[in-house]
């Protein structure tokens, strides 16, 4: 485990203080960096860095407000180009070309970050990519964003009166099905009920994203895409405008599964990752 402090023109960038995202570290070869979902952090990718870390270095950072890196200074804006850069100096660690592993959230961050950063990334792995804004380009609501756009409304709701155990149970169940919060082990629901406060703050990056979806037609590298095949609506009608023009990707669909899987089923996940590395 180790902190890395972002590069002075990051700093710049961001035009505020010092912030240094925590990053799980192990391993070593090609670099590959796991990029964890909402309500996650880098905890999540444990199996798959065992997996990998034979042959990789493989690193996960903790994004902002979440694990151990620092919180962002809003709970209700923020941009998936502020999350990645927090992890620029991450990016930089793991050497050129490396390859890039995201889960929801995550998976949207990597999205952005190999953008920006042609030539460096030698390949992309998602899991559904909860790029909202994408589907939201196409016309506005109702439109297959709705379930999720609900959710964050009762979860903001719960937290302006004061009831983050409510908010984190509109956002857990709307993920992972009715009834999964109350599921949910109680030493495990304070870390989670306290990262859903920032749930307003993640819809903001993800709803107002301006990146067009045409613009990922330029990532001509090797792309794993992984659907759950039971996961919510909102996470199919990104895919049906993204998968289009990511040209040549790899689909692979988990009949059963759902949006969390790589939380839920990582054996199974973390496998076809590793295969896909191992073939590109």
């Amino acid at each position: 485990m180790s902190n890395v402090k972002p590069r002075k023109h990051d700093l710049e960038k961001l035009d505020m203080p010092t912030l240094e995202p925590y990053v799980r570290d192990s391993g070593t070869g090609p670099g590959v960096i796991c990029i964890h979902a909402n309500a996650s952090g880098s905890a999540q990718w444990r199996g798959l860095m065992d997996l990998l870390s034979q042959n990789h270095r493989v690193l996960a950072p903790d994004s902002y407000g979440s694990g151990k890196s620092p919180d962002w200074h809003s709970d209700r804006e923020i941009t998936l180009q502020d999350e990645v850069n927090l992890i620029e100096p991450v990016l930089a660690l793991a050497g050129t070309p490396f390859a890039l592993v995201g889960h929801s959230y995550g998976a949207a961050v990597a999205l952005i970050a190999a953008l920006a950063n042609p030539g460096r990334i030698r390949a992309l792995v998602l899991y559904e990519p909860t790029l909202f804004s994408l589907v939201e380009a196409q016309g506005p609501s109702p439109n297959g964003v709705d379930g999720i756009r609900n959710a964050v409304t009762a979860a903001g709701t719960a937290l302006d009166n004061g009831d983050r155990d409510a908010a984190a149970r509109h956002f857990i169940d709307f993920w992972m099905g009715a009834g999964s919060w109350s599921a949910t082990p109680s030493q495990r629901k304070p870390a989670i009920a306290d990262s859903v406060a920032n749930v307003r703050r993640w819809s903001h990056a993800l709803f107002t994203e301006p990146t067009p979806a045409h613009a990922f037609a330029a990532l001509d590298i090797p792309i794993l895409y992984m659907l759950g095949g039971s996961s919510p609506e909102s996470a199919h009608a990104v895919a049906r405008v993204l998968l289009p023009v990511l040209c040549g990707a790899q689909v692979v669909e988990f009949p059963g599964l759902g949006h969390m899987a790589p939380v839920t089923h990582p054996e199974v996940i973390n496998a076809e990752i590793a295969r896909f590395l191992s073939e590109v």
